[in-house]
C-alpha cells in the first residue's frame, strides 16, 4: 500500500477500537422496491430484523435477495420503500452510510485485493494514520486484527498474502474486515456457495458465536440444511416479493415449496441403470498437484455408458486432479485414460471435448465461463466454430441468439436478454448455463465436478433430473461430489476416494456409516482419527468426542 493517505480518505468509515459497540440495532425494511427497466427486482418487500438475531432470506437464485440487500448496503438505490434502524427512518447513499448506520455486508464474490496482506486488505478505505504527515500506522492496524480475530474467534494471519488462502479463511478475512468498522448487523450473502463442507460448519460456528457477542445477522442462502441449523426467522422470497416467513423448525419440503412456487422433489427419481460397454477407462493414473506432490495415487476406474459412477470423499482428497486430469487440463505422471478405443492420455482439453465429452467444472467462475462474455456468447464456448454457429473465420451471431433463447427457455435461465453478460447473473443460473451448453450436444461421457455447488433446490432437483436423462441415453457419468447426499442419491457405484486412492467401489445402497469409515481411511474395524472432520464423522455413526490422546493420529484431511 502506499505510504501517504490520499486527501478524499479522510471521510471513510472509520475502524473500531477493539471491544468496543453500540447496543444492538433493529432494523426495518417498509415496502422495498427497485426496478431495472421493466424487471421489478424487489417488490413492496418488508422485513424486520430484531437485535441479536440471525434472520435467513431464503429464497432461488435470481428471487431478489442480493438486490435488496445491496439496496440496504447502499449499493442501490431503492424506487420505492424505506429503510428504518431503531425506529428512524435513514437514506443510505452509499457503503460509507450503511457502515456509519452499524451495517456491514460480506458480498458473496469476496471485496479483497488478492496481491495485499490480511491486513492491508482491512485496512483498505480505512486507513489509519498516525502523524501529522499522514502517514499509514500499518502497526496498529496489524494489532487491531489481531485483537478483533481473537475476540470473535476468527483466526486469521494479519501477514498472510490474501491470494494464498484458502477460500473459507478469505471469508473469514471479510468478516473481520466488517467487524473493524464497528457494525452491529452484518449481511452475508451467500456466504456458502464456495465452501467445503467443512468450511461451511466453521462458518456457522462463527455465525453462532457473532450472535452469542451481540450481533445481528442477515443470512442470505437457498441452502434449507444451514437455514435450519442457525435461523432464528425466516423469510422467503420468490421472484422478487415476500411469499411467507417461517420457523427454523418448519419441514424442509414446506421451505422448499416456498421457495420455488411448487412442489419440489427433495431426493433423485430413477429407474435402475442398464450399463453398457466401457467410456472411460482410467488405469494406474498417477496425477501431482500444483506443489509437485502426489495427488492421485495409482488410481484405476471404469465409468460405462448408461450409468453414473459417483466419486465421494472429503474435499482435498484428490479428485480435482483427478477431473482435471481426465479433461486434459493436468499432466498425468504415470498411468493411462481411454475413452471408449480411443487413449486420450496425452490429447489437449479442446480434443477431449470434440470427442463427446461434456464438462461441468467445479469451480464455475475459473474454468467454466467467461464472466464478460453474453449468455449467449458462454452457451457456446465449446461449439462457436461449428455449424450452425459459425466457421473458423466468422461467427453467424442470428444462429447464436436464436439457440440461446431456446437453451434460456428449456433451461429456466433466469437473465433479461440473451445478450447479457453472464456475470450479472446469480450464481446458480450461471451454472445452469454451464449446463445448458454441456448437455446440448451430443456426449460419449460427462464429467460433472460439484454440479449443485451454490445451487438452490430448484436448481438442484433440474440438475439431477438432466444429469439422470443423460444417463438414461446411454452416456456414461463421471460424478464427483463433496455431498455425500448427492452422491448416494445420483450414483449407481460409488467410488469412495482418499489421500489420492480408491479404497473401495460399493453400492449406493451401502450403509452411510461405512462410507463414512471408508471417507475417513477406515478399512477395518478401527478408531475414526481424532480430528476427522464432523460430517464423515456422522455419516460413519460416530458421535462421541475424541479424547485428547488421539491427536497425533493420522487424520482424513
Amino acid at each position: 500500500m502506499t505510504a501517504r493517505v490520499h486527501k478524499n480518505l479522510a471521510h471513510a468509515p472509520a475502524m473500531r477500537s477493539a471491544g468496543t459497540r453500540r447496543s444492538p440495532l433493529r432494523l426495518e425494511l417498509r415496502g422495498i422496491t427497485k426496478r431495472f427497466g421493466d424487471l421489478v427486482a424487489n417488490d413492496q418487500i418488508s422485513l424486520t430484523v430484531e437485535p441479536g438475531e440471525i434472520h435467513a432470506l431464503l429464497g432461488e437464485n435470481g428471487a431478489g435477495k442480493s438486490t435488496l440487500m445491496n439496496v440496504l448496503y447502499g449499493l442501490l438505490q431503492p424506487d420505492e420503500g424505506e429503510i428504518l434502524v431503531d425506529g428512524r427512518p435513514i437514506k443510505i447513499k452509499g457503503p460509507g452510510d450503511a457502515i456509519a448506520a452499524g451495517i456491514g455486508m460480506v458480498h458473496q464474490h469476496f471485496m479483497l485485493v488478492p496481491v495485499f496482506t490480511v491486513t492491508d486488505n482491512v485496512m483498505l478505505g480505512a486507513e489509519q494514520i498516525r502523524g501529522p504527515g499522514g502517514f499509514l500506522d500499518h502497526a496498529k492496524a496489524r494489532k487491531l486484527v489481531v485483537d478483533v480475530s481473537h475476540q470473535y474467534g476468527l483466526p486469521v494471519d494479519p501477514d498472510a498474502v490474501v491470494e494464498d488462502l484458502p477460500i473459507g479463511v478469505q471469508q473469514r478475512v471479510e468478516i473481520v474486515k466488517a467487524l473493524t468498522r464497528d457494525v452491529d448487523l452484518l449481511i452475508l450473502d451467500e456466504p456458502t456457495a464456495v465452501l467445503t463442507p467443512q468450511e461451511t460448519d466453521e462458518l456457522l460456528d462463527v455465525m453462532r458465536g457473532l450472535k452469542a457477542a451481540g450481533k445481528s445477522i442477515v443470512f442470505i442462502t437457498h441452502k434449507l440444511r444451514e437455514v435450519k441449523a442457525v435461523a432464528d426467522r425466516i423469510t422467503v422470497i420468490r421472484r422478487g416479493r415476500t411469499v411467507g416467513t417461517a420457523a427454523p423448525d418448519a419441514p424442509e419440503s414446506e421451505l422448499a415449496d416456498l421457495m420455488v412456487g411448487r412442489s419440489v422433489l427433495l431426493r433423485v427419481e430413477k429407474d435402475e441403470a442398464v450399463p453398457g460397454r466401457p467410456v472411460l477407462s482410467i488405469a494406474d493414473l498417477v496425477v501431482a498437484d500444483d506443489r509437485g506432490l502426489q495427488a492421485v495415487g495409482g488410481i484405476s476406474l471404469e465409468v460405462r455408458a448408461g450409468e453414473v459412477l459417483g466419486v465421494a470423499g472429503v474435499q482435498g482428497n484428490g479428485q480435482t486432479e483427478l477431473v482435471e486430469a481426465v479433461m486434459g487440463l493436468r499432466p498425468i505422471a504415470a498411468g493411462s485414460i481411454k475413452l471408449l478405443d480411443d487413449d486420450v492420455t496425452a490429447w489437449g482439453t479442446r480434443k477431449i471435448l470434440d470427442a463427446g465429452v461434456g464438462y461441468i467444472p467445479e469451480d464455475r467462475g475459473v474454468d467454466g465461463l467467461v464472466r464478460e462474455f453474453s449468455v449467449a456468447e458462454n452457451l457456446v464456448l465449446d461449439t462457436y466454430a461449428k455449424s450452425p454457429n459459425g466457421t473458423r473465420f466468422a461467427l453467424n451471431r442470428s444462429k447464436i441468439e436464436s439457440g440461446a433463447a431456446e437453451k434460456i427457455s428449456e433451461y429456466d435461465i433466469r437473465t433479461r436478454s440473451p445478450l447479457h453478460a453472464v456475470g450479472t447473473l446469480s450464481g446458480g443460473n450461471q451454472q445452469k448455463v454451464i449446463v445448458a451448453r454441456e448437455l446440448s450436444r451430443k456426449l460419449q461421457l460427462l464429467v460433472a465436478a460439484q454440479p449443485t455447488r451454490g445451487v438452490d433446490v430448484g436448481s438442484i432437483e433440474f440438475i439431477h433430473k438432466r444429469i439422470v436423462a443423460e444417463r438414461d441415453t446411454g452416456s456414461g457419468v463421471l460424478l464427483v461430489s463433496s455431498e455425500l447426499d448427492e452422491v448416494l442419491s445420483l450414483a449407481d457405484r460409488v467410488a469412495v476416494m482418499y489421500r489420492g486412492r480408491v479404497l473401495a467401489i460399493v453400492s449406493p445402497d451401502t450403509p452411510r456409516d461405512e462410507i463414512g469409515l471408508l471417507m475417513a481411511g477406515i478399512t477395518g474395524k478401527q478408531p475414526l482419527p481424532a480430528d476427522t472432520p464432523g460430517e464423515v464423522r456422522e455419516a460413519a455413526g460416530d458421535t462421541e468426542t475424541p479424547d485428547a490422546e488421539a491427536d497425533g493420529e493420522e487424520t482424513a484431511s
